[in-house]
């Protein structure tokens, strides 16, 4: 039987078709000993020639990697495909038969790069969805602390220099006293000193007149006179005793630098050592992929035998469910759920109904929406929608009680998704040209705003469809930039813009293994990725009757649920096993 090349993982199909030629069947199984993708039925007939009966195959999520071509250098015509126990050396078969590996035992090189090829994914994984995130968010919280460090300074420097303007104000004050009180004592000094003054110049002026007395005794012409009226007592008044002033004293301050520091306060720092900052867990998830090794898969298996849980992988094919109308609507745009029985649904006429899954209407409302993901199902049961010609989100309780939950003032509400993690809001908006995505909290408390990656460059467009993955990653379908994936800290993990020109991103959603669904007007077609960015498939097309997808969400049983543009039903898938 001739055989075709295996078709290459990651082009636009409808998941893996099988490897054989002429058959155009879903892949199911994988072909270890000659990697060939099988559906059932090839797999049949490829064990059925004699020359395959031992070959080992193996559901598909179980295979193993093919390894890498690598000439020996020994034997240039073979390839390396074993590894030697003994000297833990990659060997080609022809190379076991030599001397020196005599009596040595031998591994299958491919198993061995398959489990390195899991553990290495899930160490990618783990680096992409913990490590790198925690750092930046460790790394945040060190750029917080530096401008906390430096908001401290900058109110110690205020408090110093408060410090000595209160002090310069205190010497000032001290200074204009001491300079009043001198100013006191230079006044009573100087008027004690004009008082004495005053007095020498009485005393001058007795002198002098007595002095014209005694001329005028040395000018009589008549010695009688002379004799009879020269005074008896001749003796002159002494002169007045004065004190001199007593001046004040100064004595300069006795101060060192010490003192004035400490007048001006003290730097204090402390000698201990800083809180290690707490880095968060690795958080483990609950449930196993299907990208594990064969070896690490092996081990599951028994643990979910001798457990008894549960695990989730995609399936082979999808399957249609149900199908069921929905009156009331042009279309399905958008669809929110609650629980499995309950959904809302809107088309782009701002018609938003609730129906149970038989397609009974239990109510209607007219909004402002459009073709938009503008309503959510909180974890509580409430309806939250928003309203962009208000600029409102609107709540309605399960007992149908409206009320303005939250205004975000001069910004247009456009989409809206309600955190299955912790309850919060992430809602995508729009103000003129400016877009953002902003976080709040249960009560209406605005947590976070993401709008630019870390070069500056604007991550939105126009959001019109928000969801959340399992890892906290915030992903958005834009009509304009495709679906843009931010972590939980707001930083820009990855943009995924199709698998071909016109790629026409609307209704998004994510399941429990982290994958990320999301329509594609242009080609109506749903493209299936994983938390990472990798492309996996198509995992609707035409071929299904899929037309215009517009609206994706799973329920708790891992049911996929499709609304169409011009349609008035929902369609129920199954793709997970």
């Amino acid at each position: 039987m001739a055989l075709s090349k295996p078709k290459i993982l990651g082009t636009p199909q409808h998941f893996l078709e099988c490897g054989l030629e002429d058959c155009e069947r879903n892949c199911e199984f994988y072909c270890n000993s000659c990697h060939r993708l099988l559906c059932k039925q090839c797999r049949d007939k490829h064990l059925m020639i004699p020359e395959n009966k031992n070959h080992e195959v193996v559901l598909y999520q179980q295979r193993k990697r093919q390894l890498p071509v690598e000439k020996c250098n020994i034997h240039p015509t073979k390839e390396i495909d074993i590894l030697c126990k003994e000297c833990s050396i990659p060997l080609c078969s022809k190379c076991s038969t030599m001397e020196e590996h005599w009596g040595h035992h031998f591994i299958d090189l491919e198993t061995i790069y398959t489990d390195k090829f899991g553990l290495c994914q899930k160490e990618i994984s783990k680096i992409h969805n913990y490590f790198i995130p925690t750092s930046q968010d460790l790394q945040r919280e060190v750029q917080e602390d530096a401008t906390e460090v430096k908001q401290i300074m900058d109110n110690i420097r205020t408090s110093m220099k408060a410090e000595a303007e209160s002090l310069k104000n205190m010497v000032d004050k001290v200074l204009s006293e001491n300079m009043e009180e001198l100013h006191q004592i230079e006044q009573t000094l100087l008027e004690k000193l004009k008082s004495q003054e005053k007095i020498f110049n009485d005393y001058i002026v007795y002198l002098s007149d007595l002095v014209k007395k005694f001329q005028s005794y040395l000018s009589a012409t008549e010695l009688t006179n002379f004799t009879t009226k020269l005074p008896d007592n001749l003796k002159i008044k002494s002169i007045p005793e004065t004190t001199k002033p007593v001046t004040p004293e100064f004595s300069p301050a006795q101060y060192n630098k010490k003192d004035v520091s400490k007048l001006l306060g003290k730097i204090t720092v402390t000698d201990r050592k800083g809180e290690l900052r707490r880095v968060k867990p690795m958080e483990i998830p609950p449930i196993a992929t299907s990208m594990k090794s064969t070896c690490e898969q092996t081990k599951q298996d028994k643990h979910v035998k001798s457990d008894k849980k549960q695990t989730v992988s995609l399936s082979a094919s999808v399957t249609k469910v149900r199908e069921f109308k929905v009156p009331g609507v042009d279309g399905v745009c958008h669809t929110s759920l609650y629980q499995s029985d309950r959904l809302w649904i809107s088309d782009d006429d701002g018609n938003l109904v609730q129906t149970d899954l038989q397609g009974n209407v239990i109510q209607k409302i007219k909004t402002s929406g459009r073709d938009e993901g503008y309503h959510t199902v909180t974890q509580d049961g409430d309806l939250i929608f928003t309203d962009k010609n208000k600029k409102v989100i609107n709540r309605i309780t399960q007992d149908n009680k409206i009320t303005e939950f939250i205004k975000t003032e001069d910004w247009k509400p456009l989409s809206i998704h309600s955190s299955h993690i912790n309850g919060d809001l992430l809602v995508g908006m729009s103000r003129g040209i400016e877009v953002k995505v902003t976080r709040y909290n249960k009560t209406g408390k605005e947590l976070q705003n993401i709008q630019r990656d870390n070069k500056g460059k604007e991550l939105y467009r126009k959001p019109h469809y928000i969801t959340e993955n399992i890892n906290g990653d915030i992903c958005t379908s834009d009509y304009w930039k495709g679906v843009v994936v931010v972590n939980k800290s707001g930083q820009h993990r990855f943009s995924y813009t199709g698998q071909e020109s016109g790629f026409s991103p609307y209704g998004i959603c994510t399941d429990v293994l982290g994958h990320i669904l999301v329509c594609d007007r242009h080609s109506t077609t749903i493209h299936l990725l994983n938390q990472d960015s990798q492309f996996l498939s198509l995992l609707l097309t035409k071929q299904q009757e899929v037309d215009y997808p517009c609206s994706v969400c799973v329920d708790d049983e891992n049911k996929l649920y499709v609304g169409q543009w011009f349609i008035k039903k929902l369609t129920v898938y199954k793709y997970l096993q």
